[in-house]
């Protein structure tokens, strides 16, 4: 290799390891550029109705403003308890799933039933692990007052600067291009906003949907801690596929203080609420659905759950979306689309 490609290569682990090393202010402004596109998407909305630009601006931040700080004062001073009670009662839940096995073992003394009690020991662990991972990823994430209100500063006074005039850094990335080209990364950009208004768009009805049944389902039902349990349900909603099987955990653990009856009907209501999510409620409101493979899908939330933690594991699926609409547009549009074979020579 020559000393170019060498400093190259160099270059780019160092780049690399730079990102690494900043990953947590990373994600954190990527969370305000999401936030952003949601804010800017709504502040056009107030300017079509007829106020001034900067009216428009001041309403969208007044809006995020008390939805940020409305949240933190909830999750600081209501779930912090309850998150608490929730960590000393699953281990019992647990532990009532093994005593139960034990009965149906003792009532049923079947030979096709001797492998049962290894059966619900292992389960039992499986659970144990999947909810301690949960529920500790979790709480750290929201029990740290100090780091929780520092992000979120961070996070509100990065969205307001983006929102109050977000055409200086668009005009900046693509500085960054050749002249010739561009044009065509306004368009790409354009792409990737679209792409994140529809998720934003999906999830965000799902994850209201899915908190708000859950949390009335858990109620009828008579589970401890309904309201916990329904924000959870609401937060790993954001996570495709897995979030659904981890939130049904805890509750169906919680129900078995009670009785298996009750922990089967948590199960169904988990059941059919997502089945109405996902087959009514979501298509309706998401026009511009987002295609992704579920493969690739798991794949990247079971990496980026194991790199960088909870917050990386909401964001994965964003950031999926704006590579998936990269690999689209530039990979595949501009350069293989456009590839053309080498004439043949003849003889």
């Amino acid at each position: 290799m020559s000393l170019g490609k060498w400093l190259g290569f160099l270059a780019l682990v160092l780049s690399l390891y730079i990102l690494w090393k900043i990953r947590v202010i990373v994600l954190v402004f990527f969370t305000a550029v999401i936030l952003a596109i949601a804010l800017n998407r709504l502040a056009r909305r107030f300017q079509q109705s007829g106020a001034r630009h900067e009216v428009a601006i001041a309403l969208t931040v007044a809006i995020l403003v008390v939805i940020l700080f409305g949240s933190i004062w909830v999750i600081v001073t209501r779930l912090s308890s309850q998150f608490q009670e929730l960590t000393q009662l699953i281990p019992l839940g647990i532990e009532q799933l093994r005593l139960w096995s034990n009965w149906l073992q003792a009532r049923v003394p079947d030979s096709a039933l001797n492998n049962l009690p290894n059966f619900f020991d292992n389960l039992s662990q499986q659970l144990q692990t999947f909810s301690q991972w949960v529920i500790s990823h979790i709480y750290l994430f929201l029990s740290n007052s100090l780091s929780l209100v520092i992000n979120s500063l961070l996070i509100t006074v990065l969205t307001i600067m983006l929102v109050a005039n977000p055409m200086p850094y668009r005009r900046v990335i693509i500085s960054l291009f050749p002249a010739f080209y561009r044009q065509r990364v306004d368009q790409i950009l354009t792409e990737c906003e679209k792409g994140l208004m529809g998720w934003l768009a999906g999830i965000g009805l799902s994850m209201t949907f899915i908190g708000i049944t859950t949390t009335v389902g858990l109620y009828f039902l008579q589970v401890k801690l309904p309201f916990i349990n329904g924000s959870l349900a609401f937060l790993l909603a954001l996570i495709p596929y897995v979030g659904a099987m981890l939130s049904v955990i805890p509750p169906m653990l919680l129900a078995l203080l009670d009785s298996p009856v009750k922990a089967g009907a948590v199960l169904l209501l988990y059941f059919a609420i997502q089945q109405i999510e996902g087959n009514l409620v979501t298509p309706i409101i998401m026009k511009e659905k987002v295609s992704l493979l579920p493969a690739y899908t798991l794949a990247l939330l079971a990496a980026f759950g194991t790199f960088l933690g909870f917050l990386g594991l909401l964001l994965a699926l964003p950031i999926l979306i704006i590579a998936q609409t990269l690999v689209q547009e530039v990979l595949i549009k501009d350069i293989l689309d456009r590839w053309e074979s080498a004439p043949s020579r003849k003889p």
